[in-house]
């Protein structure tokens, strides 16, 4: 009988950049191996395609536009109940390991301890990113995905290597302590998130120009959608690779962070063994959110396109069989589940994943995902329902994609005659969520007001973090 649970998210791991997502030459012997015991959510989605919101989301199963926590700098600070608190409620040990993405370790954020806690930049995160309105916004602050892109460490592979350090040790001092408890331990590791540099033998394992090509490449005629275009152009990575074998050592380094991701969950779940917790713990893998890896000539998060919203979840209990769960689910539901497994709940729309996949498939399950961050120059939100994904976009005409027949998402539908009946009901589907222009102008007003608390845009566009969070400082 499993009695503890062990949530590993990482960053920005894409749901298909995995072995047992059938991709084609990625390798993640440990998290296949995780597959072949558990069940895989197949459809599984973030609640916003950029960290901090979605860790927020995470936090509290509850949509962003409820917790009216919408970009990188509004953090979460505890002050929103979530499953951490219902947890600790419940007398059972809750701790965390690693990134959080939160506002500060003071915060009472639902652990009872956080060991080596990365938290927004000073506290108050991306502020200058705040500034979203096309007239107002600052672009080219650095080179999102890092100065440097190749072989190598960086402060983000020494990071998840002492998270990880952390964590063997966290098992081994569990197993010598008379306290029987109930646990749940949260680890969460950086990687495959830029900036793109990865040690010499993962890299190794994806030579530079031994890779697809990715797919829908403006050069080759794609157009992308005017909203895709304005977002894009705040973070236009594409365009400042120094050239283009430095583009093709990109991909290898994504590709080879993906296998030290998995080579880091491997040596986590050897010490959960070694310390003798196999048999009563259930494990739980998933992401933040995805990445597009070059998809349309776009790189990092911040959109609905399957690369970047899809994530994984893998949940595998002891003694547990490999299947699969096409039923769409979300963050949020993983946040009831943690509750769920611990005989308590949470506010929120999320179901528990046992329960969902204790039950037939339900393809026509809705799943919603938000966008008001950096670069967007108008909200942006998204319907998952069965074999449909409706992209709405505040100002801009819509996206309508058939999954089924079309899953790389070449053919937008949405001005097809022969589709206007199904893009009024996935619309409709929206609005039984929220009020999507409603929902733009509060998070607009929200970002406003932010931005006159830190003094003015002069002074915002000071604060924060250029590019990737900067990792606690490590002590030896």
């Amino acid at each position: 009988m499993s009695k503890n649970l062990l949530v590993l998210m990482s960053d920005e791991h894409q749901a298909r950049a995995m072995g047992c997502a059938g991709h084609p030459f990625v390798q993640t012997p440990n998290l296949d191996a995780l597959a072949a015991r558990g069940t895989r959510f197949t459809n599984a989605y973030t609640p916003s395609p950029i960290c901090v919101p979605a860790r927020a989301a995470f936090a509290t199963g509850r949509p962003v536009h409820d917790i009216r926590l919408w970009d990188n700098a509004m953090p979460y600070d505890g002050s929103i109940p979530g499953w951490g608190h219902a947890l600790q409620a419940k007398g059972v040990a809750v701790e965390s390991i690693g990134k959080l993405h939160y506002r500060s370790e003071e915060d009472p954020a639902g652990f009872d301890v956080e060991h080596l806690p990365m938290m927004v930049a000073g506290g108050v995160g991306m502020v200058w990113a705040s500034i979203r309105r096309e007239d107002e916004r600052v672009s080219g602050r650095g080179r999102m995905l890092g100065d440097y892109i190749g072989p190598g460490d960086s402060k983000y592979t020494e990071y998840d290597a002492a998270v990880v350090s952390r964590t063997r040790q966290w098992f081994a001092d569990r197993a010598n302590q008379s306290d029987g408890r109930p646990w749940c331990l949260y680890v969460g590791l950086v990687a495959p998130h830029f900036p793109l540099v990865v040690p010499q033998h993962y890299f190794d394992l994806y030579p530079p120009g031994s890779l697809p090509e990715p797919k829908l490449h403006p050069s080759t005629g794609y157009e992308r959608h005017p909203w895709i275009e304005r977002q894009n152009a705040n973070f236009d990575s594409e365009a400042l690779f120094k050239d283009a074998d430095e583009r093709l050592r990109a991909l290898s380094a994504y590709y080879g962070l993906c296998t030290l991701l998995d080579h880091n969950i491997g040596a986590i779940l050897g010490a959960l063994e070694a310390a003798g917790f196999a048999d009563d713990t259930t494990i739980i893998y998933t992401s933040d959110h995805g990445d597009n890896v070059g998809a349309r000539g776009l790189w990092g998060k911040s959109n609905f396109y399957e690369e970047s919203v899809a994530i994984p979840i893998i949940m595998a209990k002891p003694g547990g069989v490999a299947e699969t769960c096409a039923t769409p689910v979300s963050l949020l539901d993983l946040s009831s589940t943690i509750a769920e497994f611990f005989h308590t709940s949470i506010d929120g729309p999320g179901r528990s994943l046992s329960q969902i996949a204790a039950e037939p498939d339900n393809p026509e399950r809705t799943i919603f995902s938000e966008y008001h961050a950096a670069g967007a120059v108008s909200g942006g939100f998204m319907i998952r329902k069965g074999r449909w994904k409706y992209i709405h976009y505040v100002g801009f005409d819509p996206e309508l994609f058939d999954l089924e027949s079309d899953p790389e998402e070449v053919a937008n539908l949405a001005s097809d005659p022969s589709h206007t009946l199904k893009l009024a009901e996935m619309h409709a589907a929206l609005l039984d969520i929220c009020d999507p222009d409603a929902v733009d102008a509060q998070a607009f007003a929200d970002q406003d007001a932010l931005i006159a608390r830190h003094g003015g845009r002069d002074a915002a566009l000071a604060l924060g973090a250029s590019g990737a969070t900067p990792p606690p400082e490590i002590s030896p």
